[in-house]
């Protein structure tokens, strides 16, 4: 509300008119400015319907990721991955408050979706072929690469070609856990990354191996033990992973990726995570096989 001031007015009126106009301004807002929701509106029968409709979607993320997919104190994950699941759940006009977590490892990813578990899965999830003869993928939206970790004090593994023969920690069904094998090193392998930092300290391996990013949040997070050595030795394309030949949410995924990169969604959730520790590069090109 906005006042016209009169001098004729005595200070105790006008007081008394700000203090009614304060409690006016403080409510709600008009129905002029009250926002609308956005409508949106699929065709009948698909994936994105269907989650519409429900107002809710079951997406599976790591707990355990540094920058990518962690829980936090209150228990709820936060990180790039995380970032990228809110924005395509709010493209189906799905609020936070319509998101299950369920936390996936590297082992259980592919059989969440094929038994309807979750709806999609975004969890540091390398795109490969064998994959994408039980699930399909959309995206990639970020390009790693496989590293390694070390203690900070280690000077002897500079390469991979310092991991052969030696014993190595990377995660069970995990596409480095593979590598690692192939260059000849041997995998200590657990259940989630976290777990590999103890065997670390303790000397049972002499480092740990997997995406790059993955490895520089664990640096991060345990500030002057570890470091990152030598460079990438893969390529990781990470995926959106979801049920096998549903074409329609794949490509429509797919759209709301190239979406974030052009309005600048995609390098804030960046930004406001994993790019605290990383530098941005630019997203690779979806793949729409």
């Amino acid at each position: 509300m906005r006042l016209r001031k009169s001098l004729m007015i005595s200070a105790i009126a006008l007081s008394g008119v700000l203090a009614l106009s304060a409690c006016v301004d403080s409510g709600a807002p008009t129905e002029e400015e009250t926002p609308t929701e956005e409508v949106v509106e699929f065709e009948a029968g698909t994936t994105m319907a269907e989650l519409n409709e429900a107002g809710a979607i079951t997406i599976g993320t790591k707990f355990d990721q540094p920058l990518f997919g962690q829980v936090d104190a209150s228990g709820d994950p936060q990180g790039f991955d995380v970032e990228i699941a809110k924005i395509i759940a709010s493209k189906l006009g799905i609020p936070e408050s319509g998101i299950i977590w369920t936390e996936t490892q590297s082992a259980n990813r592919e059989p969440f979706i094929q038994s309807g578990e979750v709806d999609i899965v975004v969890a540091t999830y390398t795109i490969n072929d064998k994959r994408k003869e039980v699930i399909s993928f959309a995206g990639p939206y970020y390009m790693a690469g496989q590293s390694i970790l070390t203690l900070a004090d280690n000077k002897d593994i500079k390469s991979e070609k310092d991991l052969t023969g030696q014993p190595v920690c990377s995660v069970t069904g995990s596409t480095p856990a593979a590598k690692l094998a192939e260059i000849g090193a041997e995998p200590v392998l657990t259940d989630t990354y976290s777990n590999c930092l103890e065997p670390l300290r303790t000397g049972q391996v002499v480092a740990v191996s997997t995406d790059n990013v993955i490895l520089a949040g664990l640096a991060a997070q345990n500030e002057g033990e570890f470091k990152v050595v030598g460079k990438p030795f893969t390529e990781e394309p990470y995926g959106i992973g979801l049920a096998k030949d549903d074409t329609e949410f794949r490509d429509w995924i797919n759209d709301v990726l190239e979406e974030a990169y052009e309005d600048g969604s995609y390098e804030e959730a960046w930004n406001s995570t994993a790019g605290t520790v990383l530098e941005y590069v630019e997203p690779p090109a979806v793949d729409r096989y």
